[in-house]
């Protein structure tokens, strides 16, 4: 035989596992802000797409001139009615001691004492229109409900507004997530608090976590979502679509050198020694069986074998790319030392 291998047997490492998915980054929560008032011109828009706001601040004013005057029409009601109100107090009173002396009537004080009731019902309902007044006139000014960071704006000053339509939307605390499609035989491997490693756009890495995993699959596609935490998205945006890895529990694998295994048509194979018939006793001739594996992760130096190879069997490591199935070679054993990253 012309050529000369070095073989290595297949060796047991824990190997980290991971699932590589792609999805999309979203805002955690986005608002979608509005006004409850209806035919109002906004004056003033205080806020910028990017700006980060905190809850209460105002973001966008309304003319309230109109609402300013029925306020202070509905507080001139209460002073009325207040006013009313102590009047037929004074007279009740009057009443129940003239009723007393015997110089009025039974019904003359129970008139009274009517009036008495009324006022006070109207004082109770001049304050209710006060305070509708008082609302309404809050609702002048639209004020952020949490805090956050505004991705949309869609309003200007001078334009008339109307109750339920869209003028900002607001990203809720500034966070991000990302979410992920996931096959359902990955989506029973992963659980909340799993780290994700998203690829940037300029390949920097972004660390995540898992929220939530979504509790059932779509029956059309079977996948089902998965939700992580971006606390420090860096430069990923919602919106941007995003590369990642969902680290997973390290678990024992077989694992050969990265170089034993050679591809050929899109497929993995190695190469394993067989004894040679005939060879006499302690001979390093072997004869060459070309066997297609599956292979897992390929991590660093070595290449997770997940069929196709048993313990006790001999992989050539050297070489292999120039070998057919049959071929006769000599076997030496892998003898070279850890600090070059080889098997032993």
């Amino acid at each position: 035989p012309g050529l000369v291998v070095t073989t290595v047997a297949p060796e047991t490492r824990e190997v980290a596992r991971s699932i590589a998915v792609s999805g999309s980054v979203s805002a955690w929560q986005e608002m979608s802000l509005g006004v409850e008032l209806t035919g109002n011109r906004a004056t003033e828009v205080l806020v910028e797409v990017g700006d980060h706001v905190r809850a209460g601040q105002p973001l966008l004013r309304l003319d309230s001139r109109t609402l300013d005057v029925q306020f202070r029409q509905a507080e001139a009601s209460v002073t009325q009615a207040k006013a009313a109100l102590e009047l037929a107090q004074a007279n009740a009173a009057r009443g129940d001691s003239l009723v007393g002396q015997g110089l009025i009537s039974s019904s003359d004080s129970d008139k009274l004492r009517a009036d008495l009731r009324s006022a006070e019902a109207q004082l109770v309902a001049a304050q209710a229109d006060r305070d509708a007044a008082r609302l309404r006139l809050s609702f002048a000014t639209l004020s952020a409900p949490d805090d956050g960071i505004i991705s949309a704006r869609s309003v200007q000053p001078g334009q008339v507004v109307s109750a339920g339509s869209e003028l900002l939307r607001l990203i809720r605390r500034g966070r991000l997530e990302w979410r992920a499609d996931l096959a359902e035989a990955d989506l029973i491997r992963v659980k909340p608090g799993a780290v994700v490693e998203l690829s940037g756009p300029s390949n920097e890495t972004i660390s995540g976590k898992v929220r939530a995993v979504s509790p059932a699959v779509d029956p059309s596609t079977r996948t089902g979502l998965l939700y992580a935490d971006l606390p420090e998205p860096g430069p990923l945006r919602a919106g941007m679509f995003a590369e990642g890895r969902i680290l997973l529990a390290s678990a024992p694998a077989s694992v050969v050198p990265r170089e034993s295994v050679v591809f050929r048509d899109g497929f993995a194979y190695i190469f394993v020694t067989k004894g040679l018939e005939g060879a006499e006793a302690g001979s390093t001739l072997r004869r060459i069986e070309q066997r297609r594996v599956k292979i897992g992760v390929r991590q660093g130096y070595f290449t997770e074998i997940l069929s196709g190879l048993q313990p006790d069997e001999r992989v050539v490591r050297r070489g292999a790319g120039f070998l057919g199935n049959g071929d006769v070679v000599r076997e030496v054993g892998d003898t070279a030392d850890g600090a070059s990253g080889s098997l032993q």
